[in-house]
């Protein structure tokens, strides 16, 4: 007999980075395009699918902000606490795509309010925890993030293709 499994709440991917920058509005005629940036640190690229709920929250920051993804120049892994290191989110819906046909569809995404809110509390929940590590403040880190349900920009440096796929 097959093992049920859970339904995924949400997929991630991460992205360590050396530097990133992301434009949060575009410009405009009476106005500069807006933009966040971060040094070294880790990019979290975030969709939220139907039935996600506030309690996946706690346990997907604690994986996300925990695991050890960022290099060290011995070439030791520590976690983005550890480094210490600076966290972008970012949006991405295009991560509940799946194939059919030619095309992709966003089917089991959550709808955009329940999104948003869901988005937000994960935001909340990674500033609080850098805020809370003694190591992040004294080195200064700080949580950045895109608009949700927005198109945005984003320039990346990396020191390596080291990107790693979560679902929760």
């Amino acid at each position: 007999m097959a093992e049920k499994t859970a339904p995924v709440s949400a997929r991630v991917v991460l992205q360590q980075c050396l530097h990133a920058k992301l434009q949060v509005k575009p410009a405009e005629v009476d106005s500069d395009a807006e933009w966040v940036e971060i040094q070294r640190g880790m990019v979290i690229y975030i969709c939220f699918f139907k039935g996600a709920t506030e309690g996946i929250i706690p346990k997907m920051v604690g994986a996300l902000l925990n695991v050890k993804l960022c290099e060290l120049d011995s070439g030791k892994y520590v976690s983005v606490l550890d480094l210490p290191g600076h966290v972008l989110v970012v949006p991405q819906a295009t991560l509940g795509g799946r194939a059919k046909g030619k095309s992709m569809q966003y089917h089991g995404n959550i709808d955009k309010e329940d999104g948003k809110r869901l988005y937000e509390l994960l935001v909340s929940r990674c500033e609080q925890q850098l805020s809370s590590s003694g190591a992040c403040v004294e080195a200064g880190v700080a949580v950045q993030h895109g608009t949700y349900g927005n198109r945005q920009v984003l320039k990346l440096d990396t020191n390596g293709p080291f990107t790693h796929l979560m679902d929760f």
